[in-house]
């Protein structure tokens, strides 16, 4: 994977303030930023046909005054701008292929469909191989946080299975040397939940919340070891995904959740704990593939 950051831009102050977060994190993290702009030229299906040199005349201007506005804030910034002429889904699922970051913006709370360049967002977070980060704004720049909060993640299933998201989680409290508070949220089981095997298994452990607790014990351990600069809270906690993980999170500088994807007649979802994060987090919210 190449260390940079990839911030698709559109010319909205949505996508401006993703370019805002994505360059202070690429300067926190000493990385290059590549902004990206997709542009794909088609005539019959534009509302009001322009001439084929205006419409990319104004795809370099959206680039430029990004590029101009982003050089002038964070002059250390290693910078480089491209427009990507494809359509908007395939153009960003490429360029951030090989990168350490997607950042998009949202227009806000509600419906995924206020993703940065409509409906296009969910299709990119559902289909990327990496984690995308979505950015809220406020006036053209990012929706305040409190610069000394937490990041918080989301962990469930097993190591392996969410060793990547933690990865990112640590590697995020790390560059910003605040603590991890690491969210495990789980339930109780409907009757036939669990094989009297699982539930002799949790029976060991004293009782389902001590069993949740050594599950993300064990699942935090070898990222401890790794970074063991960052301070970790663990917080694992009875109700619904999403609830705990945003009451978690309600201070929080980023937020991190893993994804699941699942196909439907109306297309990809993500999993409703990723689903309630990106509708409801103040903060930004990075969304990562489960291994």
């Amino acid at each position: 994977m190449n260390r940079t950051l990839v911030v698709g831009v559109d010319g909205s102050p949505q996508s401006r303030a993703a370019a805002d977060w994505a360059a202070r994190e690429a300067v926190r993290r000493d990385l290059p930023l590549h902004v990206v702009h997709a542009w794909l030229w088609q005539p019959i299906a534009a509302p009001i046909v322009q001439e084929r040199d205006t419409e990319a005349h104004r795809a370099d201007d959206v680039l430029n005054e990004v590029e101009a506005e982003l050089t002038h804030r964070y002059p250390e910034l290693a910078l480089t701008a491209e427009v990507l002429c494809d359509a908007p889904v395939p153009a960003l699922l490429r360029a951030a292929k090989e990168a350490e970051l997607l950042v998009l913006g949202t227009r806000g709370h509600g419906a995924l469909v206020g993703f940065l360049l409509g409906s296009y967002g969910r299709q990119v977070i559902a289909a990327a191989e990496g984690p995308v980060v979505s950015v809220r704004s406020a006036h053209g720049r990012p929706v305040a946080v409190p610069e000394e909060g937490e990041v918080v993640v989301g962990q469930q299933g097993g190591v392996q299975e969410s060793a990547e998201v933690l990865r990112v989680a640590f590697e995020a409290a790390a560059v910003r040397k605040v603590p991890l508070r690491a969210v495990r949220a789980w339930s109780l089981p409907p009757v036939y939940g669990y094989s009297p095997g699982s539930m002799w298994i949790a029976d060991q452990f004293g009782g389902l919340e001590p069993y949740e607790k050594a599950a993300l014990e064990q699942a935090l351990e070898p990222w401890r070891l790794k970074y063991p600069e960052v301070e970790v809270v663990m917080h694992v906690e009875q109700g619904s995904g999403g609830h705990v993980l945003l009451t978690a999170a309600s201070d929080a500088q980023l937020l991190v959740v893993g994804r699941r994807v699942r196909e439907s007649a109306v297309g990809a979802h993500i999993g409703s704990v990723a689903h309630a994060a990106l509708h409801h987090a103040v903060c930004p919210v990075a969304v990562v593939p489960h291994a």
